[in-house]
């Protein structure tokens, strides 16, 4: 009991620490300028769209509803859910890593899981507003009714658990992080994943999409996961990936 009392109160204080490196003037105007394009983009479509649509000769759907899981896939889903995830999550251990503060906290006796939990939870916190509040608003323009906002913040909920936890463990392991987690969106996720059904089981957007998809009933290419995969791996990958930074954290040398 004395070792857990002890350590205890570094918890909320990590927290905190992670906290003030990832909210910066800069970051913050540039993501919220980007979740901005989606409510502008979601306020048009919504004021342009006339009438029922027809999808995939199943019949006729209410076409705002179409329109907004179109909306809310190819541009929550596919950039903003990700992008977002990958700027804070990368820098919350490697920006202290890069300019050489990470080693005060790694001396410190501090378990190294609650160092990367601290970071992957101030991540999560401050790209959550900044994901689903934008993209919640952006469905909401659309006026694609209640499954429609439902679907986009349960999908982009999941989606950030799994990505915040795979760009905290790049952003400790990989030299520009941002780079390489960018080849993975546009490149794996963006085309690899969309030519390959195997290929497509390895990209979160898939799950997140599937989400999307069951909740909407709007058919979305590449959303063939199945319930409670759908829900169930992207949260599992999210944890793996934050074990593995805890691992490679425990065992490293910080100079």
């Amino acid at each position: 009991m004395s070792a857990t009392v002890a350590h205890a109160p570094t918890r909320w204080p990590l927290y905190r620490l992670m906290l003030r490196t990832l909210v910066t003037r800069g970051r913050l105007v540039a993501l919220l300028a980007l979740g901005a394009v989606g409510i502008a983009v979601g306020t048009a479509l919504g004021s342009s769209v006339r009438g029922p649509a027809l999808i995939d000769g199943v019949g006729q759907v209410e076409g705002h509803l179409v329109a907004g899981a179109r909306l809310v896939n190819s541009f929550g889903l596919s950039l903003l859910v990700p992008v977002v995830a990958l700027v804070l999550a990368s820098a919350a251990l490697g920006d202290p890593d890069e300019d050489g503060t990470l080693v005060y906290l790694w001396l410190r006796p501090v378990p190294r899981h609650r160092i990367v939990a601290a970071a992957a939870a101030a991540s999560f916190t401050v790209a959550w507003p900044l994901v689903v509040v934008p993209l919640a608003l952006t469905a909401i323009a659309v006026q694609g009714g209640s499954d429609l906002v439902v679907g986009t913040v349960a999908s982009a909920t999941v989606g950030l658990i799994a990505y915040t936890g795979i760009f905290t463990a790049l952003g400790l392991v990989a030299k520009r992080a941002l780079v390489w987690g960018l080849l993975y969106i546009f490149v794996w996720e963006g085309f690899v994943a969309n030519a390959a059904d195997s290929a497509a089981r390895l990209a979160v957007r898939t799950y997140t999409r599937s989400i999307l998809e069951g909740i909407t009933g709007v058919p979305l290419r590449g959303a063939e996961i199945s319930s409670p995969a759908r829900w169930l791996v992207p949260v599992v990958v999210g944890a793996v990936a934050l074990a593995f930074a805890s691992w490679r954290l425990a065992r490293r040398d910080i100079a």
